[in-house]
């Protein structure tokens, strides 16, 4: 069995009365497309907590070790190490790890740690900087321990992560560098092409969206007891969320291991039908399952059926079931209709065309990784 060049999730999850994603003025993050304004949900937001998610498919279980996105890591994690084992002075544990900070981040990552950005760096990779880092701490003085590092990041030394990686593989940036990818640029060497690809998600309809007014009570005042008065935006919709997994790709960043691929995207369709988003958890309880998880697999190129949704339809899945169905007949009607499709719903009789039978998302999810492994 040959693998698909692509695998993509189409769903549709709903919400009532939370604030999923918010700008830097605190609301909602909103979109604006096809004359109406959406509510939004960024990619970013919603890779973190598939990322961060802690159940049954959680993604640091499946084995590989994780990574760490920080710009404190020399200090929170190097320095520690260096303590702990005892190695040097403290002025040379310094020196060592200031020169990690400046190689991994900028010149002035020393002076102005707020400058830097934040780093996805793998657990292999800081066990590696701490071994390299405790020689350096063991020179005997500030300047042999920050030329020691320097001496590491060298290009001609080829000592550096980019080499790290070419020479023990990629999953020492950790499983998240595969599945998301990232940069480093301060080593494009080290950098790693996304094998997931994830669009915002958006509201099939027009925003919906109420300001929250709320007050604080004070248990020890008298009469109305309000200890403040406040207010929030609260928003309810349903999203249409699109996901493209680039099976060759993942397979390579995961150093050709198929069967390790097809876990992940076990894990991956298991985690993007279940986990929810979502700021204010203790006043909102953000949490949801996917009303419709619809999957494509196949070698063409990808196309989002985000387009089902330009005109703002109706807050309902079966509309937007419908118009999704709408949508698929008239791309098939031009382009053929060339992908395997598999459907978990809520509904009973739900449908798209293509689709054989209406499945349970275990069985969907072990349908995908099959495919997956058995390339």
């Amino acid at each position: 069995m040959t693998a698909p060049r692509f695998i993509q999730l189409h769903t549709l999850v709903s919400h009532s009365a939370a604030l999923l994603n918010r700008d830097d003025s605190g609301f909602a993050k909103r979109l604006p497309f096809g004359g109406a304004i959406r509510t939004r949900i960024s990619s970013q937001c919603l890779k973190r907590h598939w990322r961060k998610a802690k159940d049954e498919w959680a993604l640091s279980g499946i084995g590989p070790e994780m990574a760490v996105r920080s710009r404190k890591i020399p200090e929170a994690r190097i320095l520690p190490a260096l303590e702990a084992a005892g190695v040097g002075t403290p002025e040379t544990r310094k020196a060592a790890t200031d020169a990690i900070a400046v190689a991994l981040y900028s010149k002035s990552a020393v002076k102005d740690p707020s400058s830097r950005q934040a780093l996805l760096i793998g657990e292999a990779e800081i066990a590696y900087l701490t071994e390299k880092a405790k020689a350096a701490a063991a020179e005997a003085d500030t300047k042999a321990a920050t030329a020691r590092i320097e001496t590491l990041f060298k290009k001609e030394e080829k000592a550096n992560l980019s080499a790290m990686l070419a020479t023990k593989g990629v999953l020492n940036a950790g499983l998240e560098a595969a599945l998301f990818g990232r940069m480093v640029t301060s080593d494009p060497e080290a950098n790693t092409d996304a094998a997931i690809h994830v669009a915002h998600a958006f509201t099939v309809h027009a925003e919906e969206a109420e300001t929250d007014y709320f007050t604080v009570v004070d248990d020890l005042e008298t009469g109305s007891g309000a200890g403040g008065i406040f207010d929030t935006e609260i928003t309810a919709g349903l999203f249409y969320l699109y996901v493209v997994i680039d099976v060759p790709g993942l397979v390579a960043n995961l150093g050709g291991d198929a069967a390790l691929a097809g876990k992940v995207v076990e894990h991956l369709v298991h985690l993007i039908a279940t986990v929810s988003p979502g700021a204010k958890k203790g006043s909102t309880a953000p949490y949801a399952y996917a009303d419709l998880v619809f999957t494509e697999t196949g070698d063409r190129q990808p196309r989002s059926l985000a387009n089902a949704f330009r005109d703002a339809g109706k807050a309902s899945v079966n509309d937007a079931t419908k118009r999704l169905t709408e949508h698929l007949g008239r791309l098939d009607g031009m382009y053929g209709a060339k992908e395997t499709r598999r459907l978990a719903a809520l509904q009973a009789d739900a449908t798209l065309p293509g689709v054989a039978a209406r499945q349970t998302l275990d069985d969907l999810a072990r349908a995908l990784a099959a495919e997956v492994a058995g390339g």
